[in-house]
């Protein structure tokens, strides 16, 4: 392989430009080419970064021997098809979130990287944050205890999406981060939710996700909302954390809070619950930009050619999900089954297990 991996990012609106940032900022990457439609956006960049060319043809960049990889970070509508070319092409790809439109999209994606030896990778760029890994790796020592229920507030005013919902546009952060703390996936979603300013585009909606071992977590979006909240509360028989990330610093606190039960009783008159009321404290978390350390992951797995964390099948495994939570909502939040096991091998590499109504 080359000393430097070279990059085109596709899509110039709201995250393009921060992905093309963080990946001139690393050595072992050179960050070729931005294309976009928009020749304004373009030669805005291009007063930024004069070293980095400009295109409006995606069609050329396939073409290019010089270009390794493609980030893709382009309506969501157009994930599939033009990852879908990037990958044909032979070009290392990564995808912002959501991964496609369908969990037969995803499939395909997943099923031609494999094929062609490629890496595939999906923006879920929270899963490259300390204070979400340092989460994970809290429950993973068992200092909270046993799970007993997540709750995840994801709210704003705007950005109103035209192709998709608020569901599909911020949803994907909060299940993505719960998959990965709790090393589970739900097998049961509602959804309820309402459009006020769109018709049939919800910007206000409410997910409830059920897993096999009886977990459960909540998710609530907005576009409707006064103020910018990204909050997520996770609450264990022992001790329990708020992960609140529109803080600058302090973005977990741990309360050593629980109930109590008492072990036995012989009338109800002697059963009391206790309340545990302990000190809160903020644990220490280096601060690192977590797109840096995406794109550097991104890399570092394309010259390794180990399997990313926010992999095909992680991002798979979300849009799941999210079509789930349509189906709900179509159906007034009536609860709609998912598939548990993230794929099995068929005769092409992939199965075609589809959602169908809980009982």
């Amino acid at each position: 392989m080359k000393d430097k991996i070279s990059v085109g990012v596709v899509g110039c609106g709201y995250w393009g430009p921060n992905l093309l940032r963080n990946f001139r900022n690393l050595s072992g990457c050179h960050a070729k080419v931005i294309c976009d439609l928009d020749i304004k956006r373009l030669n805005h960049l291009k007063a930024l970064y004069p070293d980095v060319e400009i295109s409006t043809s995606f069609e050329d960049l396939l073409l290019r021997d010089d270009i390794d990889a493609l980030v893709i970070a382009t309506s969501v509508r157009l994930h599939y098809s033009m990852a879908k070319q990037s990958l044909l092409a032979g070009k290392h790809t990564l995808i912002e979130k959501p991964m496609a439109t369908s969990a037969a999209e995803c499939e395909e994606l997943v099923k031609i990287a494999r094929e062609k030896g490629l890496t595939l990778m999906v923006g879920h760029t929270f899963l490259y944050s300390a204070p979400v890994r340092r989460i994970k790796e809290i429950i993973k020592a068992g200092d909270l205890g046993q799970i007993q229920y997540i709750s995840a507030r994801r709210l704003n005013l705007g950005l109103f999406q035209r192709d998709i919902n608020v569901a599909w546009d911020l949803a994907p952060h909060d299940i993505s981060i719960i998959n990965y703390i709790t090393d589970d996936a739900p097998v049961r979603v509602n959804c309820r939710g309402n459009s006020h300013v769109t018709r049939g585009i919800e910007d206000v909606t409410n997910m409830a996700l059920t897993f096999k071992n009886g977990g459960f977590a909540t998710i609530h979006n907005s576009w409707l909302d006064p103020r910018k909240v990204r909050e997520m509360t996770i609450v264990g028989s022992r001790r329990m954390i708020v992960y609140d990330d529109v803080q600058p610093l302090e973005k977990l606190r741990i309360y050593d809070t629980r109930v109590e039960t008492p072990p036995h009783y012989d009338t109800f008159a002697e059963f009391h619950y206790s309340y545990h009321y302990g000190d809160s404290y903020v644990p220490y978390i280096k601060q690192e930009e977590p797109l840096k350390v995406e794109c550097q992951h991104f890399l570092d797995c394309i010259e390794s050619g180990s399997r990313p964390l926010t992999d095909g099948m992680h991002g798979l495994q979300v849009v799941r999900i999210l079509e789930a939570s349509s189906q709900s909502l179509q159906e007034e939040g009536a609860p709609v089954s998912v598939a548990h096991d993230a794929i099995h091998p068929g005769r092409n590499g992939v199965a075609r297990k589809r959602l169908v109504r809980a009982e």
